[in-house]
């Protein structure tokens, strides 16, 4: 649950991944494309929370969440340059081929921000529904993208962190990542379009028992339930995702955006429902007991313990 602004971006000038250099994106030095440098040199926004990084292959960018002190909680800030961004990349790719999603530091995203949670249980069920639903549509804004993304899934991916990455074209991980959609151990409704696209990837029944447990399962179980696409050695994940990126950066640019447009417009055929569905339930859920029981048990580290309240 987060939002950032894009326009101050890393100064690093380059980093190693998969064999391939990455040149940030918010170096002009670095950016040899013109189109990219006016994309990137007129933002005016400021904000840290995503970076962007171009590949050695043309058109293919990596696009970083970067909060790794809070192991990329998504906040409002964090969704604000999220969208942000997407926006920027929007405006100017005409010679974007694909991008790679993925997180600074140990981990992908931990879910929403605990304190954004707080707030909303001290906030009206009517303002909530509508806050939950711009929540969503920082994050989702990624499905605007007019090339496939896949998300390097680098470390625990858990609630709504779990969520942005199910709403990407593809998924990789490592066998030992922890990922869970713990909602229900949380005391909230699924959000972010949690209950729309794991029964879409992986069936009823798995996103029944995901959803309703909360359990932890591991990047190996993910393969099985068709959550990801691949499973690889931990140190491979992001190198493995820019080797498939680059090679759909080498497909017909035409062809890869109306397929892409193909599958995805099949796919989201009942989505705004299901926000409008999820929302009002969150909302619900903002002004129960076993919200702030849950958020407490966090904070504490321990089980929770929940009411028959309904």
């Amino acid at each position: 649950l987060g939002a950032c602004r894009v326009g101050v971006w890393s100064s690093s000038s380059v980093v190693s991944a998969g064999g391939g250099s990455l040149r940030v994106v918010g170096s002009a030095r670095a950016v040899q494309n013109p189109q990219w440098r006016r994309c990137f040199a007129s933002s005016t926004a400021v904000g840290n929370f995503v970076k962007v990084e171009q590949d050695q292959q043309e058109g293919v960018v990596v696009l970083k969440l970067n909060r790794p002190d809070k192991l990329n909680a998504l906040s409002v800030e964090v969704g604000e340059e999220f969208k942000h961004t997407i926006a920027t990349l929007n405006k100017e790719s005409r010679d974007l081929r694909c991008v790679v999603l993925t997180g600074e530091g140990k981990a992908f995203s931990a879910g929403g921000d605990l304190d954004f949670l707080m707030e909303r249980t001290r906030t009206s069920p009517e303002r909530n529904e509508a806050i939950m639903l711009d929540f969503y549509s920082r994050f989702l804004s990624v499905r605007t993208l007019p090339v496939p993304v896949i998300t390097a899934i680098n470390g625990a991916a858990i609630g709504a962190g779990l969520c942005l990455a199910m709403a990407t074209d593809m998924r990789i991980v490592s066998a030992d990542t922890p990922l869970a959609f713990n909602f229900s151990k949380l005391g909230l409704h699924p959000g972010m379009a949690a209950t729309f696209f794991l029964p879409l990837v992986a069936g009823p029944q798995v996103a029944s028992r995901l959803l309703l447990t909360g359990e932890t399962f591991k990047g190996a179980q993910a393969l099985g339930f068709n959550i990801v696409s691949e499973v690889v050695e931990k140190d491979q994940v992001v190198p493995r995702a820019l080797e498939i990126a680059r090679n759909i950066a080498k497909s017909s640019p035409a062809v890869v955006r109306q397929t892409l447009k193909s599958l995805r417009t099949q796919q989201e055929q009942g989505l705004q429902a299901a926000l409008l569905r999820e929302a009002a339930a969150q909302a619900t859920s903002y002004a129960m007991p076993d919200l702030i029981e849950g958020l407490a048990a966090i904070r504490e580290k321990r089980p929770p313990v929940f009411t028959n309240q309904l």
